[in-house]
């Protein structure tokens, strides 16, 4: 079974940064696409940002510009570096993977933005 660890969630003031951490239990390159989502109470959980296993990246329009994704396959870990927060930006995210039809999820990691 595949685990996603997250780490490097908190509390940031406005304008601030943050990185989360996603270490993978497995060669990251075996994942077809490996990214983050983000949920509010209420809302669908949305895509923030991926990158495949090529190194193509997407990001949600909202954030571009202001986060980047990147990824170490020595450590099996993914990345998500988030500057200039703002307070939109509050949600738990989660990192993804996804390999063919299978699917996996981190536990979660909560940021709050504060204005």
């Amino acid at each position: 079974q595949v685990q996603l660890v997250e780490s490097g969630g908190g509390l940031v003031q406005a304008g601030g940064s943050l990185r989360l951490s996603c270490a993978a239990s497995e060669n990251i390159f075996d994942f077809n696409y490996m990214g983050w989502y983000r949920q509010v109470p209420g809302n669908q959980r949305d895509l923030v940002a991926n990158i495949n296993v090529g190194g193509v990246t997407r990001y949600a329009d909202s954030v571009k510009g202001r986060f980047t994704i990147s990824r170490d396959g020595n450590s099996k870990t993914i990345y998500l570096q988030m500057n200039d927060l703002k307070s939109e930006g509050t949600a738990v995210y989660y990192c993804h993977a996804r390999r063919l039809r299978s699917e996996w999820w981190g536990q979660g990691s909560q940021v709050t933005v504060s204005s």
